[in-house]
């Protein structure tokens, strides 16, 4: 061992019963739900006590969430909770999580010589724009101290010759080092007729093949998945499994290998894992030929082997062919792993897409396709709507934020779904997530997401009684001299923990909690 980095190793610690925010929304459950919160309340999140603290600074649009590790030992720089911001532009941050002090504890650009972030036009998508370097949430091996990170750069290499790059990094959370010998160039190839093939081969394109789904990280494997830029050809739903400690790849699924699209964004939101290993992920719009002895899954919500990345099981709605037409992904909603229930179907997961039909599905026995109705789903439901990002659950609710519809929460009893209450106000759908100490003081947080053609405006941040989602507590616009975000982005997720509520915006992170004194006004 080098002893460079085994000054890394005994560098990092963390102090014992400190708070961590690891992964995109909480847990590999994908349930959203910070339940270790007991500073902020449904008493004190009002505009009189709670607000803007400050913003930071980033030199990049901040599209993924951010995720926090407490009690961080920065070498040379004392004991700090520790925020971490990833960027556009290609940067990866520490902050103090409290501001103090406002510059970073250190950053990381992965642009070296003539590189650059992806151009928006590269791509032929405005969605992300001006440009596109890292759109994934992270994730955080707290053992190892292991920030995991997917980049996309180009460089030039003449004066008119351009290559474009995805890279895996992994990162010590205590000075931003690369580890484990990274970071390593994505590549993939598997055996299909799909679209972009050649000789019978199905390869991945690093500038076709665009990443928003979240990492995940679950025993000892890092998985990433791909989508596309604005449906921008040819592309393909890539799962790709790599090993934590070595950053070898070990497997590779693909759910268009003889058709098309089929990608994997779930809105910004990531695939989940069950205790035994299991990935889940829903499909966005694609071929669909499975239910007939294919191997192309469009608009389907898939059980992976962790592993192997084998197909385990799989649920597709009767009408996938209708959605594919009508660009009614399946997969524009992310997968959300429910606690054990009694009943025949104790372990089930919820997913919703842009058709307005929320799944209620078995995950041990998915159902695979009937072509006549759902009726392999434990339960439908009509929300006015779609989805654009996950649902999320706590104490016995689920719940959701559709496109124009209101945010709705449903109780969950004997694994079936009844509506409980709705906000009084609509917007553009969100994920929302949620703190509570426990089984108490829940609230729901919600950050109104850019619409596709939208102009750029302020982010709004509201929060509602997780009791009951009709009590609005709190929303930026109260007092928006003193609380308005940064300009918006699209299907970005607010981050709780340890008092404080970090938001994602154009160019800076913006940080609320309760005032101190000679704040309130």
């Amino acid at each position: 061992m080098r002893a460079g980095w085994l000054f890394l190793v005994l560098a990092f610690a963390v102090s014992a019963g400190t708070q961590r925010v690891t992964t995109s929304q909480y847990n590999n459950a994908r349930t959203g739900a910070n339940v270790h919160e007991s500073r902020l309340t449904p008493r004190n999140v009002n505009a009189r006590q709670f607000g803007k603290l400050f913003a930071l600074p980033v030199d990049g649009d901040a599209y993924a969430q951010p995720l926090f590790l407490g009690g961080v030992e920065i070498p040379g720089k004392g004991r700090h909770d520790v925020l971490f911001v990833a960027t556009e532009h290609d940067s990866v941050y520490a902050f103090d999580a409290y501001g103090n002090p406002r510059s970073p504890l250190w950053q990381v650009s992965f642009l070296k010589g003539r590189s650059s972030p992806v151009p928006a036009g590269d791509a032929h998508c405005p969605f992300i724009a001006p440009e596109i370097g890292i759109t994934s949430t992270p994730v955080i091996d707290p053992v190892s101290g292991t920030l995991y990170v997917l980049a996309r750069t180009m460089e030039r290499t003449g004066f008119t010759t351009v290559t474009y790059w995805q890279r895996l990094h992994a990162l010590a959370v205590t000075t931003g080092v690369e580890k484990f010998g990274g970071p390593v160039v994505i590549r993939a190839s598997m055996r299909g007729t799909g679209t972009g093939s050649k000789g019978g081969t199905v390869s991945f394109n690093a500038i076709k093949d665009n990443p928003r789904a979240a990492l995940l990280l679950s025993r000892g494997s890092v998985y990433m998945a791909w989508a596309s830029s604005c449906d921008e050809g040819p592309y393909h739903g890539w799962v790709m499994a790599y090993d934590a400690h070595s950053l070898r790849q070990k497997s590779v699924f693909n759910a268009s290998p003889d058709g098309d699209d089929a990608g994997i964004w779930e809105g910004d939101t990531g695939p989940a894992a069950d205790e035994a290993g299991h990935v889940f992920l829903a499909t966005g719009n694609g071929a669909f030929d499975a239910g007939r002895g294919g191997r192309d899954y469009g608009d389907s919500l898939l059980k992976l082997d962790g592993e192997s990345l084998r197909l385990s099981d799989y649920f597709t709605p009767y009408n996938a062919a209708h959605l594919d037409q009508d660009d009614s992904d399946l997969g524009s909603g992310g997968p959300v792993l429910l606690p054990d229930e009694s009943g025949t179907h104790p372990h089930l997961v919820v997913v919703e897409g842009k058709g307005g039909v929320l799944y209620v599905v078995d995950r041990d026995h998915m159902g695979h396709w009937r072509p006549e109705d759902d009726g392999h789903a434990v339960q439908t439901l009509a929300v006015g709507g779609g989805v654009f990002g996950a649902m999320a659950y706590w104490n016995g609710y689920v719940y959701v934020s559709s496109d124009g519809d209101r945010l709705r929460q449903f109780s969950l009893t004997g694994g079936r779904l009844s509506p409980k209450a709705e906000s009084a106000t609509g917007g553009v759908s969100a994920t929302p997530g949620l703190s509570a100490n426990g089984v108490n003081d829940g609230i729901v947080w919600l950050l109104r997401s850019k619409v596709w053609n939208g102009n750029d405006q302020p982010a709004e941040l509201y929060a509602y009684e997780a009791a009951n989602v009709a009590h609005e507590l709190y929303n930026t616009e109260q007092r928006p001299g003193r609380d308005r975000p940064g300009l918006t982005l699209r299907f970005n997720v607010p981050m709780v923990v340890n008092g404080h509520v970090y938001v994602g915006a154009k160019h800076e992170v913006d940080v609320y909690g309760l005032l101190g004194a000679g704040d309130s006004r």
